[in-house]
Parts: C-alpha cells; structure tokens; sequence
C-alpha cells in the first residue's frame, strides 16, 4: 500500500505505506475489486507483512460501510492481463520505441473496464473470468466492438476469437449484465454498409427493460507515421468524416423512436475534421461516453460559457497571455476567446498546433507532445505566460507522451508555463483571480 488515510480505521490500526496486505479473512485479493468487497464485512482477519518482513494478525470488528482508509500503488495485485490481438490500428503500436514502459502496455483487462470505463475486447477471458463476471456482478463493462460481422471483426483484431461477439453479447443479455460499446471506424474497412449493420445489431441489444448495451460511441481511427507499412489504413478526411455523420445522425433518429434515445454518438472529431458545429449540449443526453470524447468538447464549452457568464468590464493589471491546444479544437474555441478579448486589458491569444510528432496535421489537445510544442510555438508571440491544458500530462506527473518533462519544456519557451485544468481555471487565470505559476 501506499497511504493510509489520517484518521482511517487503518490508521488507528497502525498501517502504514510499505505494508502488504497478504489476506482478508484467509481470502487472498486479487485485485481491488476483490479488497472493496472482503473489506465489506463486518468482522475481519487480516494478515499482513510490513516492510521488514514481519507478519501480523489482525482482528477487528466494525460497520459493514467502514472502509480502511488504505490506498494502493495498483488497482491489480495480480498483474495486468494483456491484449491477445493484433489490431493495425491499435495506438500502442503506433508509438515510436525508446520511451517509457507504460506508454507500450497494452491492457486488456476487465477488471480496469469495470474500475476505470477503459476498453477491452473480451478476446483473451477464460471460463473463470466470466464466472467472476457473473458471479461478482462486474457491470457495465466497456466494450470495443467495431464490427458485428463475425469474419470482419475476426480480420480487424486479427484474431479468430474475435468471432465470438454477438454470443458474448447474447451471454450479457441472459444475465441482465451491460455494456458501453465503442466502435473505432477504419475508412474502407468498417464503415458504409458494415457500420451501418454493427450499429443495428447492437441496438438489437438495446432493447426491454434491461439493455444489454446501453450506449455505442462512434469514434474516427488514429494514425500515426511510426504505423507499421502497408497496413492499408487511411486516415479520416473531411468527406470521409461527412459520410459518417450522414449515416450515423440519420440512424440516430431511428433509435431515439425505437429505443427513446439516440443511443449511438458521433465522437466530437467527426464534427472538427468535418469542419461542421458540434450539435447541442442536448443531443448528448447524459453524456455516457464522454470520457471517450463524445461530448467531451461540447461539455467544455459549455463549462466555459458558464465561466465567461459573468466578466469584469476590465482587468486592474493588464495581461497579456497565450493558451495552447490541438488543431482540430481551435475552432470550435475561438468564439471563447473573442469573448475573453473583450475584457480591456487582456489580451489571450490561441494557438491550436499540429503534431509533427504523431504526423497528423488535426491533432486532439491530449496527443500534442514536448517536441509538438517546442516546434510550433516557436517565434510566436506567446505574451507574458502560456497556458497549458493538464491533459497534455501524464495524471499525477509533469511529463507528456514523448517523455519531455514540463521543466525541459520551460528551458526552451522564453515565457512561464502555467499548467490548467479547467475551464474556471482558465477564466479565473486569465481576468486575475488567480496569480502565479501552478
């Protein structure tokens, strides 16, 4: 473990970082899933080996809704399951070698999809995972599907197993278990007709009183120029990207009569390269997929608007700043920044970068690297500071995803760097409620 929370029942107990948790009433967890349900008992034997070695046995009773108050470094104690297939548009593949262990791990886990929303595929689970599905109720899991077609999705993942799905899916059902699906469309490959079939077919999971998939995210590939050759890949264009939301609007209407709601969401991408508004907050509901960028930039909006709602007339010490983000978004900001210019005395300007380093000329904010920005800010006039979205971090860390540190960063801007994390941070920063450097 980690920490031990001030306070906690762990504390009083006398954890601390270091410890091992061994096991809990003679059950060894495998992971927190497991920990958050044996804590829940009432009357508890721990074992447990502290740094040096030694173990101790531990009895206590308390409430069933008392948690320990201890953190772990990992959400696996076990090890983390990995992927089985060989998708040529999966991004860790994409990445060039050298950089961090982490960024090349690629997960397959449903434990991390249950704990975290994070994508699996369902391709490498034994019998006794989807027993402890079942039996531990794990739901909703979050499911890369797409295709539905057996042979397709089987040539997408490169991976026979791949097959499978709609029995899978039929397996959910009969347990009243659910799903969040998402479908990364491969121009040439899975859209048009094969779309089109996926899209219906999980929407005829869609239906009763318990839906078996509860939503689908449409959502553009990714390629970088570090992709293996001659995968036959071609990136999203503008017409590709206007082709796709014709079809997926015009069936969003057909489910919201068949299903009341439109089930399936276009990624907000589609709507960037397409060169097309973002629909209304509305149109997203309550938002299911939005931390797999449905909506993601639509929400951001509409946090912004709140947080420009109200601006003071003018600044008491002028301010001249810039804020940075992906290309693909700078458009749909601009409105946004307008606004903030009118305040006399700041002045903000944006600049939406391509990535070099990926090869991709739109490029989300997330995916924008050190070298990204050292390249393209370079001899811009970047004010007295320059605002950072956080998400360009690593969580918890100040490193982005070509392993610059945010210091190596600062060595080669001529202006500080202010890291933001949200849309009232970035209001706040740029009328003067908040001074100084994160």
């Amino acid at each position: 473990m980690v920490s031990v929370e001030a306070g906690s029942i762990g504390e009083e107990l006398g954890f601390q970082a270091g410890d091992r948790l061994l096991s809990i009433n003679g059950v060894r967890p495998r992971d927190l899933i497991d920990f958050q349900m044996l804590v829940g008992e009432e009357d508890l034997l721990l074992e447990v080996e502290d740094p040096a070695g030694e173990l101790h046995v531990i009895e206590l009773e308390k409430d069933a809704d008392d948690g320990l108050g201890l953190a772990f470094s990992e959400a696996l104690f076990d090890g983390l399951r990995q992927c089985n297939n060989r998708c040529p548009f999966c991004f860790i593949d994409q990445q060039p070698p050298g950089h961090r262990r982490s960024l090349y791990l690629k997960d397959d886990d449903y434990r991390l999809s249950f704990l975290y929303g994070s994508y699996l595929t369902l391709t490498n689970l034994s019998a006794a995972d989807w027993q402890r599905i079942e039996a531990q109720r794990l739901s909703p899991l979050y499911v890369s599907v797409h295709a539905t077609d057996p042979d397709l999705r089987s040539r997408l993942l490169v991976n026979p197993r791949a097959a499978l799905l709609l029995d899978q899916l039929r397996w959910f059902a009969e347990r009243r278990l659910q799903i969040h699906a998402q479908v990364v469309v491969c121009p040439g490959l899975n859209d048009g007709a094969a779309l089109g079939r996926t899209l219906q077919d999980l929407a005829a999971f869609a239906e009763g009183d318990w839906p078996a998939v509860l939503s689908i995210a449409v959502v553009p590939v990714g390629l970088t120029r570090f992709r293996p050759a001659h995968d036959n890949l071609v990136p999203v264009d503008q017409a590709a990207a206007m082709a796709v939301i014709s079809q997926v609007e015009a069936l969003q209407e057909s489910f919201q009569r068949r299903l009341g709601s439109r089930f399936a969401w276009l990624a907000d991408e589609w709507y960037l390269i397409a060169r097309l508004p973002l629909p209304p907050r509305t149109d997203y509901e309550d938002l299911p997929q939005r931390e797999n960028g449905v909506g993601s930039i639509r929400g951001f909006l509409e946090e912004l608007d709140q947080a420009t709602a109200q601006l003071p007339p003018s600044l008491a010490v002028p301010q001249r700043l810039s804020w940075v983000v992906g290309a693909v978004v700078a458009g749909a900001l601009e409105p946004v920044v307008e606004r903030l210019n009118r305040v006399e005395g700041l002045v903000l300007r944006l600049h939406g970068l391509p990535s070099p380093y990926w090869g991709q000329e739109l490029v989300v904010t997330g995916l924008l690297t050190g070298a990204d920005l050292v390249e393209g800010l370079q001899g811009r006039d970047l004010g007295e500071r320059l605002l950072l979205p956080k998400l360009m971090l690593r969580q918890g860390e100040s490193v982005f995803l070509d392993d610059m540190t945010l210091d190596q960063l600062q060595a080669q801007l001529p202006v500080p760097i202010q890291p933001i994390g949200s849309a009232e941070e970035l209001v706040a920063v740029c009328t003067g409620s908040i001074h100084g450097l994160a």
